[in-house]
């Protein structure tokens, strides 16, 4: 048995955790879902189930967030003047330690 809740517009699955134990049908109703697949323990969120192929789109755009991010601040860095360059950085290193 399963229960559809509306949350932010999509409409996810839940399931409670004893369903699990068919684990055919749960990788079927995981597979076809066209949201996440919410499973639940005496009536609270346990863990949701997505599609991994799901799973490597969002870790991909979470790479991707953090990569925009630091270079944001990079560029901000540059901007204000608060970088150095690297020949510039490697030759008082050099001259600093006698190399």
């Amino acid at each position: 048995m399963f229960i559809k809740m509306f949350i932010g517009g999509i409409m996810p699955l839940c399931v409670p955790i004893k369903d699990l134990r068919n684990t055919a049908a749960f990788d079927e109703m995981v597979s076809n879902s066209p949201s996440p697949v919410i499973v639940t323990k005496n009536g609270y969120d346990r863990f949701v189930c997505i599609k991994s192929s799901e799973f490597n789109q969002w870790e991909q755009a979470e790479t991707r967030a953090r990569l925009l991010e630091r270079i944001m601040i990079s560029e901000r860095e540059r901007t204000e003047g608060l970088h150095s360059d690297a020949f510039e950085t490697t030759e008082s290193l050099r001259a600093k330690y006698g190399l």
